[in-house]
């Protein structure tokens, strides 16, 4: 069974940084795709970055420039530092990874953890 443990969430004022950093308890380098969601109450799960084994990272238009993602098949974690944060970025952060099998895929998911930029 894959487990996604998520850390380094928190409270940060407007303009700070954060470095979210999500560990899997098995080799990355079977998942096809490794992303950071976030989600708030009452609105859709949003893709924020994702990190594909092979090709370009993909980022939302709302944190290009600010959020990098990161893959590490050293530690098996896929991190997300978080630079000038504002407070709409404030949500609970999941990490999800994409395992392909044949023709299907598998998700797992990881419990989130919460970023509140506030001053």
């Amino acid at each position: 069974q894959v487990q996604l443990v998520e850390s380094g969430g928190g409270l940060v004022q407007p303009g700070g940084s954060l470095r979210l950093s999500c560990a899997a308890s098995t080799n990355i380098f079977m998942f096809n795709v490794m992303a950071w969601y976030r989600q708030t109450p009452g609105k859709q799960r949003e893709l924020v970055a994702a990190a594909p084994r092979v090709g370009s990272r993909h980022y939302a238009d709302s944190v290009k420039g600010r959020f990098t993602i990161s893959r590490d098949p050293a530690k098996n974690t896929v991190s997300l530092q978080m630079n000038s944060l504002k407070p709409e970025d404030t949500a609970v952060y999941l990490c999800k990874a994409e395992r392909g099998i044949g023709t299907t895929t598998e998700d797992y998911w990881g419990q989130g953890t919460q970023v509140t930029v506030s001053s």
